[in-house]
């Protein structure tokens, strides 16, 4: 009997020495032992919690701050016991279980409203506020709660709720267009978790949702920052589990965007399956990013097969969708998809991401003139945010309308603006899809040794990355750069190039060929991949170059 009960004291022991030395595996795995044998009283239930909820057991944290709540009130101290209620209701608001949370939260409240206590937990207590307020589009009172939930920490020198007030204060600033303040809050925040001014129990929550705020503005330099100071803090508790569900999402975004496919699609996966828990929400965000991710790779089966699944789980699958239906020739189906997607699109970042796929699409559809405004608009969201992101598609964006409006000498200086705003970022597959361009570009002003040039950087950097379709198409225009030749046209596409030269639409072509619109769509998308060109007017000047107006005998 006296072994068992130095085995159990050991393992207590072992266990808040664990904690206290943040080995969160070990200290769960200690308490959760010790927590078997015998129960153990209210703080040290705590402990397990908070080991529990770090290293990613939500269920078991949940249980056990249940169980703490009720030991500190069945032991007189209702201010820990509402603190356990909080941490309870605020973790199970994330999961998406809000009933629960609700009443959790309330329970708290209620503890404290009823004794008259003057806590740090009140504090706490105005944080859910704040994020109900900004999320239901108020948030100015979102704000405000936020401002009383600082003022509370800083009266009681709590480093966790600081950073909490000071974070919630920056994302509805943001909401309120006042980004550059935002950010500085928001800044700030990260500040105290990288110098553990805060402990680790909100240090993935502010940073995912610092992420949240840099994702909002198209700030993702920011973002980048901020995830390789937080990956340098994490090192030091490898047991850990900061980045969950969405967190998860805009990690994959980020590596993406950096080149890091294989690493991305890891990221992809793990949200997916984190998101795919009861209740499930969010995991068609994380379909998306696959289908994106394998849209790029040259993956079509497999994008498709992912975009099917987000829009399943309530996740609109555009613009990905619609790129995809533009790599595989189907020019009018992306016209469609993308059109819709900008009609629906509600919020300023999702009207944003459609626009740079709209562009494009308008672009390949032979339409400047709505390309143009497209890109008109994009402008005009880059000025009021001031991102490297949007000030890169802005200028790729006017770029490739200049061009396609046989304007190549004046498209090349926005074209080269973007390509080193892209490679500033850094975005290794978006600056070479600008050299593709800029290498059309130079093509059609007679400059073919630096249009071979930017063509093979282009090459290059496709194959580094894998990106398989974009790989295909460049080789097929570089092919072309010894000379053009009609050779590779079939005689309907001759026909289509013919029709096209006298300045008939898409639409008009297909009436006179009895063929449909869709199919005039294909013809001319193989015409300028064939002949190496990017735009109907330089279509037009290669036929009155080479002669073609009318059927050689």
């Amino acid at each position: 009997m006296v072994a068992e009960s130095t085995a159990i004291a050991d393992a207590l022991a072992r266990g808040r020495d664990a904690f206290e030395r943040q080995a969160w595996g070990d200290a769960y795995a200690q308490l959760s032992a010790a927590d078997r044998d015998r129960p153990l009283g209210a703080a040290d239930i705590d402990r397990l919690a908070r080991a529990a909820y770090l290293t990613g057991r939500e269920d078991e944290s949940a249980d056990a701050w249940a169980r703490a709540h009720h030991q500190f009130r069945s032991v007189g101290d209702p201010e820990r016991a509402a603190m356990c209620a909080f941490w309870l209701g605020f973790t199970l608001m994330f999961r998406g279980e809000m009933a629960q949370s609700s009443g959790w939260l309330a329970r708290a409240r209620r503890l404290l409203d009823e004794g008259g206590h003057d806590c740090v937990a009140h504090g706490y207590l105005f944080v859910p506020v704040g994020i109900r307020c900004v999320m239901a589009g108020d948030a100015a009172a979102g704000f405000d709660a936020f401002r009383q939930a600082l003022d509370v920490g800083a009266r009681f020198g709590d480093g966790d709720l600081v950073a909490l007030g000071r974070l919630g204060q920056g994302r509805a600033l943001i909401r309120l267009g006042r980004a550059a303040e935002g950010v500085a809050l928001l800044d700030e925040a990260m500040v105290a978790i990288a110098a553990s001014e805060a402990s680790p129990m909100v240090a993935g929550g502010v940073y995912c949702s610092v992420i949240e705020g840099c994702h909002e503005i198209f700030d993702l330099r920011r973002a980048q920052e901020w995830t390789s100071a937080l990956a340098q803090w994490c090192a030091s508790q490898p047991d850990l589990v900061p980045h969950r569900g969405d967190c998860l999402l805009r990690r994959a975004e980020l590596l993406m965007l950096h080149g890091a496919w294989p690493d991305a699609l890891h990221e992809a996966q793990l949200a997916c399956d984190w998101l795919s828990r009861p209740p499930g929400r969010g995991a068609g965000a994380a379909f998306y990013q696959q289908g994106e991710l394998h849209r790029l790779r040259g993956e079509f089966a497999k994008a498709e097969e992912a975009y099917r699944q987000a829009s399943q789980r309530g996740r609109t699958p555009q613009p990905g969708l619609a790129r995809l239906r533009l790599a595989q020739g189907d020019v009018e189906a992306a016209r469609a998809a993308i059109q819709h997607a900008i009609d629906e699109a509600r919020s300023r970042h999702d009207r944003t991401a459609a626009l740079g796929a709209y562009v494009e699409i308008m672009v390949a559809a032979g339409d400047p003139p709505a390309a143009r405004a497209a890109a008109v608009e994009l402008a005009e969201m880059a000025a009021t945010l001031d991102a490297p992101y949007l000030r890169a598609t802005s200028a790729q964006a006017h770029g490739a309308v200049l061009l396609a409006e046989g304007r190549p000498r004046d498209a090349l200086p926005a074209l080269r603006d973007a390509c080193t705003a892209w490679r500033e970022l850094p975005a290794p597959y978006e600056a070479a899809r600008v050299r593709v361009t800029i290498g059309l570009a130079h093509r059609e002003l007679g400059d073919d040794d630096t249009a071979t040039m930017e063509l093979d950087a282009a090459l290059h950097a496709f194959r580094e990355l894998g990106a398989a379709a974009d790989l295909a198409r460049v080789m097929a225009i570089a092919a072309l750069r010894s000379g053009r030749s009609t050779d590779r046209l079939t005689a309907r596409e001759l026909e289509v190039l013919r029709l096209l030269a006298t300045g008939k639409t898409n639409r008009a072509i297909a009436g006179e060929l009895a063929i449909s619109e869709r199919t005039v769509d294909r013809h001319v998308s193989n015409i300028f991949t064939k002949l190496g060109l990017s735009t109907r007017a330089a279509a037009t000047a290669y036929v009155y170059e080479h002669d073609l107006l009318r059927p050689r005998t």
